[in-house]
């Protein structure tokens, strides 16, 4: 925005002269007064827009998004060969490149460009990638240098700026180092902190410009002789004046005539209780006479002071009696004081719409007095300034550069029009003799605050709104980039994690399908083939070979008769074993087919598991299957081995196989002669399916026992043979031609009987014991029910065992699966409600920027010198 009132022509002839004086036609002074009452109006309605503007900011604060606050460092421009011998162009120039980062957040850097505000136009903040290449035109560096807000200052914050002491990226002071324990939040408090402050400052900022009359504050340092100054416009010794400080109080004259009747006279007011002139229990009435005394007295305590006076001249030269508009000025005391009253001036220059800044022109500027004028020209762009004691300096060009030069880095503006806001006077010799310097002073000021009343009462307000407007504006622009970027990673984040999730949705029920089928397929496989390896064996035993092929296992050699017994117990253990074997052959297999069976699910979870999920730990180890586990329900069970199932490769867990039962390795007569076999055989009703040759065919050689050896092996042996044998013997030998034949037919036994145990023997023995092996384990099943035969048994251990490992790891797989299926969408909607909340911040961070230039169009006074 361009404001200027002065003329641009004078700017640099800065020597003080006499300005006639003019009194304006009382036309032109109602044209001003109108166009002051429209550029009024329009100021209140970009005071209220500006607060409503605040008021959302700190509620979208709290509410939706934790406003960032940004930090931005000067980026020097790179300079090469090629563009260090061309001169910079008049015509066309970049935007300022600054260095973007956050307090709360370090790491994070970026450059960017910040384009100045101009009227009618918010402040602008891009990425430098974007616009690097866009140049503006000449025209709008001409409106930033005619504005009110320098170049300089159009990249940081004015108002709302937080002390939080940055340093460069990397130093010691840098964010990371200084305030990296802050976190969004405490830096968010500050903020809103910092901006409801702006809030009641613009709610005084509406009273003051609502108020009818104009305040003028004298202020200064310690023996700058503002009391003097306020005498010398007075016309008349008012203000104690003294070599040492005497005005301790703040002094506020008044026109007696307008706003006391008349009547001159001090109201002295009460601490803690508002004025009110009609009110005499608000102040103590003193004489205009006590004054000095009355200071002097009570020089320790603060105090704020009513003076009436009244101004016999005419309303064309009078200040405070001047027929426009109330006037009151405020003698303030020194600002190097005391820490106290500095502070007290500095808060009550926030109330005054004219700052009429008294400087010593023997000490020029002190600490104190380059503050003040730091924090006034936050809300005033032009401050009055009086160099007083001008007339003692010797060597007046040299002091009048020296505080112009001050003058330029304190107060821009100020400086630019140094013609009508710049005099260097002597206070005191103008109360005396006059000066033509002061009747300058005199004449400016008073058309500073009267005629030029817009630019005196409106402009700090105007200054004010459109410098917290470009602290929001500066605000919204870096949360913008944030929000941007912000907007853009949570929709990288769903483009990757999006998909994954829906994949992994959609082959959940694949997943679990293939898992059961695995399962199914390891188990039932390895039980089939338990049931038709232990099946094969078994019938192998009852035929008396081993159940399983085997190079360390050999059927036990015949001994003879004399040992047949241990014979008989020999080739029992060597079955058993063999028994046994196939059992440790069966698991083997089943280790092999479950090894196999989870290999398949490792694979399943590398096709349905998203790169980057951790594969299941659990180690499958083979050698782990069927081990014996001693808990101990197990050696509760152990104690009825003898009616317990088989199981790997023993009894109960006890690690025992077939080959180590007492009860399986008893040998008994039995094992010699199966007499209940081969009475089942002759009279039962079924014979043995197994028997592949008849027990008698080595009797056929010797032809003559035929008979004797068919009795003696085949009927003679069971219980019904013996008796229908003796009865037979007992009438052969009644007869005398049967006893005749008995010695043969006894000697025909005797023969059979000696071929059958030298010959035919050895080689039943192993069918007499596999068929009682057989029996045996089919007893011990009938007694526990079908599923607990020898095979059975076995085949459903078996597979119990590969269904367990494989469910195992189908659980891991499947934990697994929907552990980082939770995760994706939780990601998801975390990255969701990131989009969604990034999107609404730059909504609201473009539409804040939008709101900001319409009420900076309403902040452009348009005033006319």
């Amino acid at each position: 925005m361009a404001l200027s009132y002065f003329p641009q022509a004078s700017r640099n002839q800065h020597t003080p002269h006499v300005m006639e004086e003019r009194v304006e036609a009382p036309r032109v002074t109602e044209d001003l007064q109108e166009a002051y009452v429209g550029v009024k109006d329009r100021l209140l309605n970009a005071i209220d827009a500006t607060k409503s503007v605040l008021g959302d900011l700190r509620d979208f604060n709290k509410k939706s998004w934790v406003v960032r606050y940004p930090h931005l460092q000067e980026q020097p421009e790179e300079k090469t060969e090629e563009n260090a011998e061309q001169p910079a162009s008049p015509k066309r120039r970049k935007g300022m490149r600054r260095s973007l980062s956050f307090p709360d957040d370090p790491n994070f850097q970026a450059e960017v460009v910040v384009n100045p505000a101009r009227a009618g136009m918010a402040r602008s903040m891009t990425l430098a990638s974007i616009a690097d290449a866009e140049e503006e035109p000449v025209g709008a560096q001409q409106d930033e240098a005619e504005g009110l807000i320098p170049p300089s200052d159009s990249a940081d914050f004015h108002v709302i700026r937080l002390d939080l002491k940055l340093g460069a990226h990397g130093s010691s002071s840098s964010p990371a180092a200084l305030v990296s324990q802050l976190e969004k939040s405490s830096i968010a408090n500050l903020l809103d902190e910092r901006i409801g402050n702006a809030v009641a400052h613009i709610d005084k900022l509406r009273l003051r410009v609502e108020d009818t009359s104009s305040k003028v504050l004298v202020t200064g340092d310690l023996n700058a002789g503002k009391s003097t100054f306020v005498n010398a416009l007075l016309r008349r010794e008012v203000m104690p004046v003294d070599q040492q400080p005497c005005t301790t109080a703040f002094c506020e004259v008044h026109d007696a005539v307008a706003e006391n009747d008349g009547k001159e006279e001090v109201h002295i007011l009460k601490d803690g209780i508002p004025y009110n002139k009609n009110d005499e229990l608000t102040f103590t009435r003193a004489a205009l006479s006590d004054l000095e005394s009355f200071v002097s007295e009570n020089e320790d305590e603060s105090q704020v002071l009513k003076i009436y006076l009244s101004d016999t001249r005419d309303p064309a030269s009078s200040l405070l009696s001047n027929g426009v508009v109330d006037i009151s000025l405020i003698d303030a005391p020194g600002l190097n004081r005391d820490l106290i009253k500095t502070t007290e001036v500095f808060a009550r220059q926030e109330e005054i719409d004219v700052v009429v800044f008294v400087v010593s022109a023997e000490n020029h500027f002190t600490l104190s007095a380059k503050e003040f004028l730091t924090t006034a020209s936050k809300e005033k762009a032009y401050v009055f300034i009086v160099v007083n004691k001008y007339d003692h300096i010797r060597d007046k060009a040299k002091c009048m550069r020296l505080v112009l030069q001050q003058i330029k880095e304190l107060s821009p503006a100020t400086y630019d029009d140094a013609e009508e806001l710049v005099h260097f006077v002597d206070s005191a010799s103008a109360i005396e003799n006059g000066s033509p310097a002061f009747d300058q002073l005199e004449s400016s000021l008073r058309s500073f605050v009267l005629v030029k009343r817009s630019k005196s009462k409106l402009a700090p307000a105007s200054t004010y709104l459109r410098h917290i407007l470009s602290d929001v504006d500066l605000l919204v622009g870096a949360n913008a980039i944030v929000a941007e970027s912000e907007l853009k990673r949570a929709r990288e984040d769903l483009d990757r994690s999006r998909p994954v999730l829906e994949k992994m949705k959609n082959g959940r029920q694949a997943l679990e399908d293939s898992l059961e089928s695995v399962e199914e397929e390891g188990a039932s496989t390895t039980r089939s083939r338990t049931k038709a390896l232990l099946a094969g064996a078994l019938d192998r035993v009852s035929q008396g070979k081993l159940g399983v092929d085997a190079a360390l296992l050999k059927m036990p050699s015949y001994p003879g008769l004399l040992y047949i017994l241990d014979y008989a117990r020999d080739v029992k253990r060597t079955l058993l074993a063999s028994l046994d074997l196939a059992v440790k052959i069966a698991e083997d297999e089943a280790r092999v087919t479950t090894s196999n069976s989870v290999n398949k699910i490792s694979r399943l979870g590398d096709e349905h598991l998203p790169e980057g999920i951790e594969r299941p730990r659990r180690v499958f180890i083979p050698e782990a299957m069927f081990s014996p586990r001693a808990d101990k329900n197990a050696r509760r069970k152990s104690r009825h081995a003898s009616s317990g199932a088989v199981v790997a490769g023993g009894v109960l867990g006890l690690g025992l196989g077939l080959a180590q039962r007492p009860d399986m390795l008893e040998t008994s007569l039995f094992d010699l002669f199966d007499v209940h076999h081969h009475f089942w055989v002759t009279f039962g009703d079924k014979k043995a399916e197994d028997e592949d040759e008849s027990s008698m065919t080595a009797l056929s050689i010797a032809s003559v026992g035929i008979g004797a050896l068919t009795m003696v092996g085949g009927q003679a042996i069971g219980a019904r043979g013996i008796v229908e044998g003796l009865l037979r013997i007992s009438a052969l030998f009644e007869s005398e031609s049967a006893r005749k034949w008995a010695a043969p037919v006894i000697g025909a036994v005797s023969v059979g009987a000696a071929v059958y145990f030298v010959l035919e023997l050895p080689g039943t023995i192993p069918r007499t014991v596999g068929r009682r092996i057989k029996a045996t384990l089919a007893k011990e099943a009938e007694e526990r029910g079908a599923e607990g035969t020898f095979v059975e048994s076995h085949a459903l251990r078996v597979s119990r065992e590969t269904r367990k490992v494989l469910r195992l790891a189908s659980w891991d797989l499947k934990d697994l699966f929907r552990k980082a299926m939770e995760e994706k969408d939780r990601e998801v909607q975390g990255a969701e409600d990131v989009e969604r909340n990034a999107k609404k911040a730059l909504d609201y961070f473009l539409r804040v920027g939008g709101e900001t230039s319409e009420v900076r169009k309403l902040t452009g006074l348009g005033l006319i010198a």
